[in-house]
């Protein structure tokens, strides 16, 4: 599922990794893996030594990745637009778009070195699919005991969903429409499921994707089943096709909440019929930047520690459909990111 466009570009943690190619002997700890999209569908597994860390810096060992279906997606054709360049910027990328880039942000590891506070720890980071990396000690997050690593991989995408829930300023008791029952869709509808009151219903092309539904309690229809005349809708299904039927389904001063990031797709919409009549809004929600009731409160930080917090239950597991080796990726990675293939999130395995 699309996450978006800027990833915390502006975060505290936004530091690029020190990493120079391996061209002598060094300590096996100290070398490490990593898969660079090298042309459009094209990606290789280049080896790179790390520099040994700072006393601020912590050097850690993968353990998962997954793989964001909708930017990576994107990345990987290289369908990124030129004028997206600076925003699209992963937090830890290394290259520039559209090749050679070393991109992604859903990985959990363990500290191997560092302040011994951190040694051992189970950690999450906004770093790209590759076997070990050195950062500062605040790029990475704490995983609560709770919550199972490879479970941990979702937290981007919880954190995504998050910020769509707080852009839509969802009130108790309203009738939700969810387009898209890709990972982040199906996250928005667990979260506001659990506002009080709020129903909330899960649309998606593919019935295959009942099943996530009926795991989250929330009600699942194919889009010639949607309800109409709701409070809000979020669309989060990376297609024009969805955001319209966004609009239609709409109520009067309903909100219109858009997730997807359509790259270089130009998107027509309906804005004729009742679109004035009725007052809609369309609102856009970016995880690059917390929303404006949030930032004398909140930072990237705490949001993405509130996101691993809410991995605890068990029946989000529901969302993770695949997983293959890292050693494989440059083979699988173009089936990870067809869109015709039938995975919601693709956890890649290490070690």
């Amino acid at each position: 599922m699309q996450r978006g466009a800027a990833l915390h570009n502006d975060a505290p943690s936004g530091t690029l990794a020190r990493v120079t190619i391996a061209e002598h002997r060094e300590p096996n700890d100290m070398q490490a893996r990593a898969l660079w999209v090298v042309g459009p569908g094209r990606g290789e597994l280049r080896t790179e030594v790390l520099d040994p860390p700072a006393p601020d810096e912590v050097l850690v060992r993968t353990l998962y990745t997954a793989v964001s279906r909708g930017t990576e997606s994107l990345v990987f054709h290289g369908h990124v637009p030129p004028g997206e360049y600076a925003r699209m910027r992963a937090p830890h990328q290394a290259g520039d778009f559209p090749a050679p880039v070393k991109y992604g942000y859903c990985n959990v590891g363990r500290v191997e070195r560092g302040p011994d506070s951190w040694v051992d720890r189970a950690v999450f980071c906004l770093y790209p699919h590759q076997t070990r990396y050195v950062v500062p000690t605040g790029a990475v997050v704490p995983i609560p005991s709770a919550v199972p690593p490879a479970r941990a991989v979702l937290a981007a995408n919880m954190e995504t969903a998050i910020n769509g829930v707080w852009d839509a300023a969802i009130r108790i008791g309203e009738r939700i429409v969810v387009i898209g029952a890709g990972v982040v869709g199906s996250l928005v509808a667990y979260l506001a499921r659990r506002v009080v009151g709020c129903e909330v219903q899960l649309v998606d092309i593919d019935e295959r994707k009942r099943s996530i539904a009926d795991a989250f309690g929330v009600s699942f229809a194919l889009p010639d089943q949607a309800w109409s005349d709701v409070d809000c809708v979020f669309e989060a299904s990376g297609s024009p096709e969805g955001l319209v039927q966004g609009l239609e389904r709409a109520g009067p001063e309903a909100r219109v909440v858009v997730l997807s990031w359509f790259g270089d797709q130009v998107v027509p919409l309906p804005l004729g019929q009742a679109f004035h009549a009725w007052r809609l809004r369309i609102l856009s929600s970016q995880v690059g930047s917390l929303p404006p009731e949030q930032r004398s409160r909140w930072n990237y930080q705490r949001r993405l520690a509130l996101a691993l917090r809410l991995l605890e239950d068990d029946a989000l597991d529901a969302l993770v459909t695949a997983q293959t080796p890292f050693e494989g990726l440059p083979e699988t990675m173009p089936q990870i990111a067809d869109p015709a293939t039938f995975v919601l999130c693709h956890r890649i395995v290490y070690g």
